[in-house]
């Protein structure tokens, strides 16, 4: 399945009937997938098709706890785990976008930079009609996550060979000034077991859909 039939697939919600309601899509898939590189390109393809502000894009990595938060916790080790999410404060924002049509809706993202959440990256528009959420555990039974699941039309789950996830994690936590020792062990540590819980939840999802098709150059500030 090619980008131009995820695209044309994420079309299909804003034509036919219900089509003036707002649609959210959600996309799970463990780390470094290429789950914010495919949100971004639909949103984009979208936005092309329909006009500026016809879609939207929601990360959960905007969730992050913060440093303090995670220090407060004794996180810091297992960041990007579930527990290190405010997930029912990622559920309360899904709410909103499902019924607040009159109101501009800012959405947090992720700034590998700072290593830190930041506020109000993106925004919801009052006629934004398709939403694209895209987070690891979206397709959790654990509590809250099959909340937010219901607020969604339908949850991708993006499938990336582990190998090149792997080489991807590498790569990502090198740039983030960790030495090859230490980004391995970090992959192992903890981006391998996250993204294991995260492959137990994928028979809940609606469809399978590649994420390797599609150049992983991450923008500033985001985590896949």
């Amino acid at each position: 399945m090619n980008e131009d039939r995820l695209t044309a697939l994420a079309l299909g919600f804003l034509r036919g009937p219900g089509s003036n309601a707002r649609t959210i899509l959600g996309l799970a898939g463990p780390p470094a997938a290429g789950k914010s590189t495919l949100a971004r390109h639909l949103v984009a393809e979208i936005e092309r098709a329909e006009g500026p502000g016809s879609a939207g894009y929601v990360p959960l990595d905007g969730f992050h706890l913060s440093a303090a938060q995670l220090d407060r916790l004794a996180l810091t080790h297992r960041k990007g785990a579930p527990a290190t999410f405010d997930a029912h404060g990622y559920v309360a924002l899904l709410r909103r976008i499902a019924a607040d049509r009159f109101q501009d809706i800012y959405v947090p993202d992720f700034d590998r930079t700072l290593d830190e959440p930041v506020a109000a990256r993106h925004v919801v528009r009052p006629h934004t009609r398709l939403v694209i959420t895209e987070g690891n555990y979206l397709a959790s039974t654990d509590t809250p996550w099959p909340e937010a699941r219901r607020l969604l039309r339908e949850l991708w789950y993006v499938d990336t060979d582990d190998a090149l996830r792997e080489e991807r994690l590498l790569r990502r936590h090198r740039d983030g000034g960790r030495d090859e020792a230490t980004a391995r062990h970090w992959v192992t540590g903890n981006d391998h077991p996250n993204g294991e819980y995260v492959k137990a939840g994928r028979a809940l999802c609606t469809r399978t859909v590649p994420g390797s098709g599609l150049p992983v150059t991450p923008a500033r500030g985001s985590v896949l």
